[in-house]
This record gives structure tokens, C-alpha cells and sequence, in this order.
């Protein structure tokens, strides 16, 4: 290896490398799997004492049905959310998020359970002739509104029993919480002998709204238990045998999407998980529990991933913000911006201040680097006269240029170990800023409105584009002809790839920049000022 700008260039190939891989998984199809077949109703087959994991896709009952769209349906709202509830089933089929602006057409609000997906929110009874999301659910005869002074607002539905009684689906919004609790109460009858009660999320599997391909996040299906932890489920592995825990007595179910979810949060007790594949492009994640009691109550969250709440809500919520494998490191950096934001107000200058945090932090190291860079950069010429000395003779070349190294006391590779360092801190960064649902519609200032969002004039990745240059200009060049050109061509290739990224992170990364350039300039004036050989 000639000289540290080559470790450079593999950092940046290892990014790009991270990139395209992301561009791909975004323009392919979900992965196929085994399609079953939806019952038509739950009565279809018989309810065992406690359900199985291989008789899951028999009892429960299939997906959206055609006959949803409609349906009658009651309007729900609070302060926070607006919901809507179809007869058919008695699920919540719309459900609008007020204080969240579209990704697309800001000048609407963000529709998390959405028609437009066969998003749906799904619960019923599973045993003979009891009510399921197939049944028609009298429904409320006019709109509910949460009035001001009012902390609850009770929905409830009917369904009648065969042989006498009737279910209550009841559901419970409240006030300041994007919780809805859904009771399940046997009014008039026994409690049923055997009878489960199941709730299941069942959406399409394509890309939510504003999905953007240079930046490919997760939607799917996500299950957590206390003894598996947090396991993600791809819609292509859906109903896939060992993807995921089928029986416990704790944990949720939830369908995870960039910067939103929903979730069923079951209290501890039996339960067994499933996921099925529907046909149709259509699959449902859930949880069924015996009904031994005449109520039953699950509440469903459906909102943002606000890390601060989520684990005040639920054991391991908070997971659904999903930093993968570097989570042990991007957890406490979004600590540090959250608790700069409390301080500042804005999201921007948090995320400045955390980038010259970060960057002192790795004072020691970068400066062992850009040091190791600035006697490589002297020493360029000299190794440039002894490849066209013994061009004919690489081990002749490689021995002198050993010689040379010790001569002048320099290590070639002085500054690979920082670097590699840095290295899942930045991806645990980039993972942080693409997010975190907290900067979503956040300015800055000026034309940046949105960190979450491009820059809409591209002034931010242009800048970006010329401190990687100066950068390139500061550091020695590459004594192969074709390395150099690679390296020149870098600004290039970045700023073409950061026109599309998120303002937030185009920010983090300029500013990161423009203090690696005063460091390194510093560094080389006084290594140049005191001689090749002070150290």
C-alpha cells in the first residue's frame, strides 16, 4: 500500500459499497413465499384448546376483504390522531396523525393506516359462531369527537353471538397518546369454552410514502419477546417457519416503516405470534390469546418513533427505531443530540455541536492520521523518483521505499487505525440522523425547512462536494496515475449521491468536513514548517 490516502479511498468505496446495496434491495420485488389461503370465516375450522404454531393459519382468519372499502365507516378524532372505523370487522382501516405533516404533499397531514396500502388494524373472536373482522359491527350512529375538558373517548361496537349475546369491541382513544385501548367484552353469555381472541396488523408490501431509493429503510413486520429480543420479519418471510417466536407470555407484534408503526401490546399472559402470507400482495402479523375472561383489552399504538416514550410504553419499543448491529453506539449518540436539542431548540445547530463533539473526541486519533498523511505528502516526491528508478524492479522498489519509511521514521500506515475507528461511529450517525422521526419536518434555517428532506436547492450538497475537494487537495496524492483520478473523481461521485440525502446528514457531514480541513492544514503547515523529521 503506497501511502494513507489509499485507506481513504476504501472507506469511501466501503460507503458507496453500502449504498448501492441499498438502491438494490429498494427496486426489488419482496421476496416470494408460501401463500395460503385465507379462510372465509373463523367458524371454518375448529379452535383448538390453546392454538399451535402449525394450526396458526388455519384459525385465524384471512386479510382485508374487498367488501372493507364499502362498508359503512364512523369518524373518529382526538388532538392527536383521526381515525376510521369500518362495520366490516370493526377495524380501524384510516388512521391520520395530525401533528405530522405527508412526506409528499406537505400540505396534508400523514396517513399511517391507509386505504392506499390495505393498511388495516384487525382484532375478533376465534371459535363457533363467535364475531371476527369478517362480521358486520353495528357502529356508532354519527362521528365522535374527543371535546375539550374530555381525557377519553369510548367507541364501541357490537356483534351479536349465535345462540344468544353479543361482543363489545370498545375502543378507548385518549388524550396526549397515540394508545387506543380495544376491549373485547361477552355481554349476555358465558364466556365462551376455548375461544381465542386474535388482533393482527395486514398491510400490502410495497414502499411507504416517499420511500427514497438512495436511502433504503426497513418496512415489515417486527416481534419482540424478553427471551428472542427484537426480530424483524421481511414480508417475503412471512408465515416462513424459525423467522420469528411463536409462543411466549410477553412481548408485541408491530409493522415497523421509516420514522412510523403500529404495534398490538398485549399485558403478560399466554399468547402465540403468527405471520401469514395473504396472496395479493397482502400480509398479516399478529397474536392470538385465550379468552378466559368476559374482557379482554390490547391496546394498539399507532404513531411516531418517538424513542424518548416508546420505552415508557412497552419493554423494548423503543427497538423499532432499528440502528441494526450498531445500536450500542447510535443509542447513546441520539442521547447526546436529544440533550443538545433540549438545550438549543434546533435541530440543526444540535446536529453541528454534535459533529464538534465528536470531532474532539477523536482529536488524538485524527491528529495521529493527518499527521502520518502530512509526512506521507513530503515524502511523495521521493517515492515518485524511486518508482521510475526501479520501475523494472519491484522488489528492488518496495525495499528502498521500506528503507525510506525507516529513514525518515514514517509509518505508511500510521493512519489506518483511526480511521477504521471512526468508521462505525460515522454509519451509527448516518443510521441516527436518517431516523430519527424528532427531525422530521425540523429547519434549520434559511431554505433548509426540513432535515429529513433534500436539500430543495441543492446549495448544501454543492458545498459538501467542494470542502471533499479541498480535503483531496490537502492530502498526499497517490503516486499511481489511476489512483489519483479515482481520488479526483470522489467529490464528484459524493456530491451526485448527496443531492438526494437528507439535509440533516448532509449538514453533519459538510460541517465534518470543514473542521478535518482546518485540522489537517494545520497539522501539514507545521509538520512542513519544522522539517520532514519533527515529530
Amino acid at each position: 500500500m503506497d501511502n494513507q490516502r489509499l485507506i481513504l479511498l476504501l472507506v469511501f468505496f466501503f460507503s458507496s459499497m453500502m449504498l448501492w446495496d441499498a438502491w438494490q434491495k429498494q427496486g426489488q420485488p419482496p421476496p416470494g413465499g408460501v401463500v395460503q389461503p385465507a379462510s372465509s370465516a373463523a367458524g371454518n375450522a375448529a379452535v383448538p384448546s390453546a392454538p399451535t404454531s402449525s394450526s396458526t393459519p388455519a384459525v385465524v382468519p384471512g386479510g382485508v376483504a374487498a367488501a372493507v372499502t364499502a362498508s359503512p365507516t364512523v369518524s373518529i378524532k382526538t388532538d392527536l390522531i383521526a381515525a376510521e372505523i369500518s362495520a366490516q370487522g370493526g377495524d380501524v382501516v384510516r388512521l391520520e396523525l395530525l401533528r405530522h405533516r405527508a412526506t409528499e404533499k406537505t400540505a396534508e397531514n400523514f396517513v399511517l393506516i391507509d386505504p392506499a396500502h390495505a393498511y388495516a388494524a384487525q382484532s375478533g373472536l376465534i371459535g363457533a359462531g363467535l364475531p371476527n373482522h369478517k362480521s358486520v359491527w353495528q357502529l356508532p350512529a354519527q362521528a365522535l369527537l374527543l371535546k375539550d375538558g374530555e381525557s377519553e373517548l369510548r367507541v364501541p361496537l357490537e356483534a351479536a353471538i349465535e345462540g344468544g349475546g353479543k361482543i363489545v369491541k370498545t375502543y378507548v382513544f385518549k388524550r396526549g397518546s397515540y394508545l387506543v385501548d380495544v376491549e373485547h367484552a361477552v355481554v349476555g353469555a358465558p364466556v365462551p369454552v376455548g375461544a381465542h381472541a386474535y388482533f393482527q396488523l395486514t398491510r400490502d408490501g410495497k414502499a411507504p410514502e416517499g420511500a427514497n431509493a438512495m436511502m433504503s429503510t426497513f418496512t415489515g413486520a417486527a416481534i419482540y419477546t424478553e427471551l428472542e429480543k427484537f426480530k424483524k420479519v421481511d414480508f417475503g418471510d412471512f408465515g416462513a417457519k424459525n423467522k420469528h417466536p411463536t409462543k411466549a407470555d410477553n412481548g408485541w407484534v408491530a409493522l415497523v416503516q421509516h420514522y412510523f408503526f403500529s404495534a398490538w401490546l398485549p399485558a403478560a399472559g399466554e399468547r402465540e405470534y403468527f405471520t401469514r402470507q395473504l396472496g395479493n400482495d397482502l400480509h398479516s402479523v399478529g397474536v392470538i390469546m385465550p379468552l378466559t375472561a368476559d374482557k379482554l383489552s390490547v391496546p394498539l399504538y399507532a404513531g411516531p418513533q418517538e424513542q424518548d416514550k416508546l420505552e415508557k410504553i412497552a419493554p423494548g419499543l423503543a427497538l423499532v427505531v432499528d440502528y441494526g448491529w450498531l445500536t450500542m453506539i447510535a443509542a447513546p449518540i441520539f442521547w447526546v443530540l436529544e440533550w443538545l436539542y433540549q438545550f438549543i431548540g434546533n435541530w440543526g445547530w444540535s446536529i453541528i455541536l454534535l459533529t464538534v463533539m465528536l470531532k474532539a473526541a477523536f482529536f488524538p486519533l485524527s491528529a495521529a492520521s493527518y499527521k502520518s498523511m502530512a509526512k506521507m505528502r513530503l515524502l511523495t516526491p521521493k517515492l515518485t523518483r524511486l518508482k521510475e528508478t526501479y520501475a523494472d524492479d519491484r522488489a528492488r522498489m518496495n525495499q528502498e521505499m521500506m528503507e525510506l519509511y525507516k529513514r525518515e521514521k514514517v509509518n505508511p500506515l500510521g493512519g489506518c487505525l483511526p480511521i477504521l475507528v471512526q468508521i462505525p461511529v460515522f454509519i451509527a450517525l448516518y443510521w441516527v440522523l436518517l431516523g430519527t422521526v424528532e427531525m422530521r419536518g425540523a429547519p434549520w434555517l434559511g431554505w433548509i425547512t426540513d432535515l429529513s428532506a433534500k436539500d430543495p436547492f441543492y446549495v448544501m450538497p454543492l458545498i459538501m462536494g467542494v470542502t471533499m475537494f479541498v480535503q483531496t487537495k490537502l492530502n498526499p496524492a497517490p503516486p499511481d496515475p489511476m489512483q489519483a483520478k479515482l481520488m479526483l473523481w470522489m467529490p464528484v461521485i459524493f456530491t451526485g449521491m448527496f443531492l438526494f440525502f437528507p439535509a440533516g446528514l448532509v449538514l453533519y457531514w459538510t460541517v465534518n468536513n470543514l473542521l478535518s480541513i482546518a485540522q489537517q492544514w494545520q497539522v501539514n503547515r507545521m509538520i512542513e514548517s519544522a522539517g520532514l523529521k519533527a515529530h
